[in-house]
């Protein structure tokens, strides 16, 4: 994992993506030399026509999930989202380079040439995605822990990275009963760092489920992390491998010492802007979608076309968010609130159409010009909701210190809950997102965002 604007990247997708520009480049750069006979004089013609393809290519490859694992995805999945990859960039290379000035010879064959490398490089995502899911160059981990949170460590790391390997877990000073095989048990017989050099580790991760005084090696973890051992504990484990804060194991100590949080005038003011110049696109843009859909919704029943209804904001204000009607008028006609479930029988056909397409959502867009919501942040909640949640899961409140958002880290990363579990889960998203919020993660959220609405993951 690498860190950049405070937000943990993984290293081979920061290759991957250096790798597909530095080929898009390559293959105009060769198309032109091709025409006028020298590279030399190719690439000042490069000019903004390649950075402007880089640009459109890594956004449509983000879009289609090539940057994402692909650990739990088939190739056939991969290949259909190569073809949507191609439909879109495909006419954009083509759109692109019909600029390129008159004196390159004949852009045609240039346009095509082009073509066929844009193409050539979704395709090769495709290969490479699956071919790098073979382990190679494996990252050799040692958990300090062998109780229920060593456990759980085990667990993740095994189904978010096939590329690391466990090499086994050392038991802690105060923990007696292994919740770990204990065929993976290392003996405790000599210094931290000497087992660590005897296992070529290259990263120690500290999950001890009893942490009283004298269980906690400061030095020897010290003496590790000199010979160039990295050595993170166990909220920093899930915060950088899951993208989440994990809150069965936190402490108010490590959000209130660690970094981020920053919220600031300057980011408050970037956002806000970023807020109002995309909304204001993003309506023009989907107002013809817009009419169709509240045709629809008129065409089929009777009722508001719009449901309003009050939800939780920045500080624990409320406000009304507006969305497009997908369920019956009268879906709690007894008044008390419920979540939303799979094939709740209370959506309308057009309903079920708009909500898998998140159409419903798009008059959501008039409440971020308002300022009441942001186009990306944690969900907003209902009140009733709110209440019982705060009671029920430590640090729920957090959430509301941003503007709740259309989109967000949890929404993306995790499907629609219905239960407190389910809250509970998308909350250690949140608090991530607050934790290390800016531009740039709000722009890959944006991104993934447009993966999850063309597969529909997690719509009810």
């Amino acid at each position: 994992m690498s860190r950049l604007f405070s937000f943990y990247f993984r290293r081979v997708t920061l290759r991957q993506v250096a790798l597909d520009v530095a080929l898009v480049f390559a293959v105009i750069a060769m198309s032109i030399s091709s025409q006028i006979d020298s590279l030399a004089l190719a690439v000042p013609l490069l000019g903004t026509h390649a950075a402007s393809l880089a640009a459109g290519l890594f956004v449509i490859n983000s879009a289609s999930g090539f940057y994402e694992p692909v650990y739990t995805r088939s190739i056939g999945q991969s290949c259909a989202r190569a073809i949507f990859a191609l439909l879109l960039a495909l006419p954009l290379t083509y759109a692109i380079l019909s600029f390129l000035p008159d004196q390159l010879g004949n852009r045609q064959v240039l346009m095509w040439a082009a073509m066929a490398g844009v193409a050539g490089v979704i395709v090769r995502r495709v290969y490479v995605a699956h071919w790098a899911s073979v382990p190679q160059g494996r990252s050799r981990v040692l958990v300090f822990g062998s109780g229920s949170a060593a456990a759980v460590v085990g667990d993740t790391l095994k189904a978010s990275d096939p590329n690391v390997q466990i090499v086994g877990y050392v038991p802690g000073p105060n923990e007696s009963t292994p919740a770990v095989p204990e065929r993976q048990l290392i003996s405790t017989g000599g210094p931290l760092v000497e087992i660590a050099r005897q296992h070529k580790v290259d990263e120690i991760i500290v999950a001890l489920t009893e942490r009283r005084s004298g269980s906690m090696p400061l030095r020897e973890l010290l003496d590790c992390k000199l010979v160039g051992v990295k050595v993170h504990d166990l909220s920093t484990h899930f915060e950088k491998t899951l993208g989440q804060i994990r809150i069965d194991y936190l402490n108010a100590g490590w959000l209130v010492f660690g970094d981020g949080f920053n919220q600031g005038t300057f980011r408050t003011w970037v956002k806000r802007t970023f807020d109002i110049v995309c909304a204001s696109i993003l309506i023009v843009v989907s107002a013809p979608i817009m009419l169709l859909a509240a045709i629809a919704i008129k065409l089929e029943s009777r009722g508001p076309l719009l449901y309003r209804q009050e939800r939780v904001g920045l500080n624990g204000t409320t406000f009304n968010v507006a969305k497009f009607r997908s369920m019956r008028t009268d879906a709690e006609k007894d008044g008390t609130p419920r979540w939303a479930s799979a094939n709740d029988d209370r959506v309308t056909r057009v309903g079920r159409i708009i909500r898998r397409l998140r159409i419903d959502e798009l008059p959501q867009l008039f409440n971020v010009l308002k300022g009441e919501m942001s186009l990306v942040g944690p969900r907003p909640e209902r009140p009733f909701f709110v209440e019982q949640l705060t009671q029920q899961i430590p640090f729920f409140a957090v959430r509301h210190s941003v503007k709740p958002g259309i989109t967000g880290w949890a929404q993306v990363r995790y499907p629609y809950g219905a239960t407190v579990e389910d809250s509970q889960e998308k909350l250690q998203f949140d608090l991530y997102y607050v934790k290390h919020h800016s531009l740039l993660l709000d722009m890959l959220i944006l991104l993934e965002t447009v993966s999850v609405v063309l597969t529909g993951k997690g719509a009810r």
